[in-house]
């Protein structure tokens, strides 16, 4: 494996204060076919409410497209374009990881290939995170294997959730083993409880992201749905939650109500929120799930507004809204970025 690391730097839990939340403006006729404005008008709108408490990112490559985002998102004075150009739009999993060191912003930056080279080109997007980074002023330190951001999920104090379907398939890493993976994963994010889970989500194309399969609400609970509370799984957690010397107990989202598009099952998940500094933006299917969904999560974040943004047309893309963002920790000296486009 590579020497470089972020030693000594932690991965922060997702309900730490965020500088900023970054998006990469669609632009993949391919990922969105038909809806594209749809769904660029639902991603502003999450980033409307996303920015009354911190700043929001945006990826653009035009000045056509700054343009309508500030168009789109009222003119928000949080929101920020940025001349990022991109092969697609999830900058969950093309961004990069951005760490914490004290109070100092470090990063981290895998190899990205499109979830095993499924969606070529992807040129710009391995790239994305390096750029990223810069644009705060920092180097990010370059993993020598290959995942993406939907494939790690911290408590900020030491436990990893991730899947084996995901880090270890031939597809990104084909000689990693489990024990150098745990090595690396540890040594870039200073997470040194690993647990792997196991599951699916029908009609997902990443091979399992985390990000779909079980989220951390605070240090020791952990939400997943139903199907996905096998004994393997429960037994990973608890052993996990031993090593760190926590006991981790689990909760539940319900099932999201199912679509398809020309025949397929969409990976409709509730699972895949995202935590912001005011608000948890919950992705919203239709049916009594949304609202069950809703208030499970305003019971772990009393504090923050809960808010159902209809994912009907964004999951055509098979991914929703915690696909489409990457925190930024806040950090020390943190002043914003201007608009560049």
């Amino acid at each position: 494996m590579a020497a470089s690391s972020t030693a000594s730097a932690v991965f922060p839990a997702e309900w730490a204060p965020h500088a900023a939340t970054w998006f990469t403006w669609p632009t993949n006729v391919d990922t969105w076919t038909n809806v594209m404005d749809p769904v660029r008008r639902r991603l502003a709108e999450a980033m409307k409410v996303i920015a009354e408490g911190e700043m929001v990112f945006v990826n653009v490559s035009s000045e056509e497209e700054a343009k309508e985002v500030h168009a789109y998102t009222d003119h928000h004075k949080n929101v920020i374009t940025l001349d990022l150009p991109s092969n697609d739009s999830w900058c969950r999993d093309h961004g990069t990881t951005f760490l914490l060191k004290g109070t100092e912003l470090r990063a981290v930056t895998w190899h990205y290939n499109a979830w095993g080279g499924k969606y070529p080109p992807f040129d710009l997007d391995e790239e994305m995170g390096s750029r990223m980074a810069a644009k705060l002023g920092i180097r990010a330190v370059q993993s020598p294997i290959t995942l993406e951001g939907g494939a790690l999920e911290s408590n900020g104090e030491g436990i990893l959730l991730t899947t084996a379907s995901c880090v270890l398939n031939p597809n990104r890493n084909p000689t990693l083993s489990k024990s150098q993976a745990e090595e690396e994963l540890i040594r870039q994010l200073g997470t040194p409880h690993i647990a792997w889970l196991e599951g699916d989500l029908e009609g997902d194309d990443t091979d399992g992201h985390i990000d779909n399969l079980a989220r951390f609400v605070n240090t020791s609970t952990v939400l997943l749905p139903r199907s996905l509370a096998t004994k393997a799984n429960l037994l990973a957690l608890e052993d996990v939650g031993s090593r760190a010397g926590k006991v981790i107990q689990v909760d539940f989202l319900p099932e999201a109500a199912s679509h398809s598009y020309q025949g397929d099952l969409l990976p409709c998940s509730h699972m895949n929120f995202l935590i912001a500094n005011s608000c948890v933006i919950l992705p919203a299917y239709g049916g009594p799930s949304d609202q069950e969904a809703s208030e499970i999560l305003a019971s772990y974040f009393p504090d923050k507004t809960i808010y159902a943004l209809d994912c009907k047309d964004v999951i055509r893309g098979l991914g929703a809204i915690h696909c489409l963002t990457q925190q930024v920790p806040m950090f020390e000296g943190f002043k914003g970025l201007s608009n560049e486009i």
